[in-house]
């Protein structure tokens, strides 16, 4: 059964996953708010690299994963500019462009046992690339999948809704030899991962 983290958690990934766990998931999904004007149950369309939103059932937000090393400095960046890491261990799975579906609309695959030694710790964030507020999403999460079998291992709910154009939802390093999750779940703003390395970096 997966772990339903609070905001500042921190879990060991293999003990929650019963096992050595190397080849991860990390789904994230959400919902357009409903307003008065909109249709029950309308799911994201979402637009890479550029573009405007569909209107009042879509909203552009992009997934960003931020490799860091033990200096706090980034070593690589998965966006929607780079799919996929330069050492080929971390892949984002691109656009969900119709947004079917109850699942996740992104998911950035990581194969732990191929990241860089050098590396400690992936950031993982969401932004409006369109600059809409979260006052335009509902039911945000994002959750850890165990590749090999697809079970959960653990999900956390991002309940914030506000101004803020995009967050900093959690961090997946490294401890005494063992990958751990850390819901950090903080707001920010900006349109892509660039603009929000002075929110990410006090975590990484």
């Amino acid at each position: 059964m997966a772990v339903s983290l609070q905001k500042g958690q921190k879990i060991s990934l293999s003990k929650e996953a019963g096992g050595d766990l190397t080849q991860v998931k990390l789904g994230l999904g959400w919902d357009v708010a409903q307003g008065p004007q909109e249709k029950k149950g309308g799911f994201l369309g979402k637009l890479f690299g550029g573009g405007t939103s569909g209107g009042g059932d879509s909203i552009d937000l992009d997934a960003s994963c931020i490799m860091f090393d033990s200096n706090k400095e980034a070593v690589d960046a998965i966006w929607f500019s780079q799919l996929k890491s330069k050492d080929g261990s971390i892949v984002h799975t691109g656009d969900n462009r119709t947004g079917d579906g109850d699942g996740d609309d992104e998911v950035i695959n990581v194969d732990l046992a191929k990241v860089p030694a050098n590396v400690v710790s992936l950031v993982f964030t969401v932004n409006s690339f369109t600059g809409q507020t979260f006052e335009t999403v509902e039911n945000a999460f994002c959750r850890i999948v165990n590749a090999n079998n697809n079970a959960e291992v653990a999900r956390y709910n991002l309940s914030a809704q506000g101004g803020h154009t995009a967050m900093v939802m959690a961090k997946v390093y490294r401890h005494n030899n063992e990958w751990k999750m850390h819901a950090i779940g903080e707001i920010a703003s900006g349109r892509t991962f660039h603009d929000l390395m002075p929110a990410i970096k006090p975590h990484a």
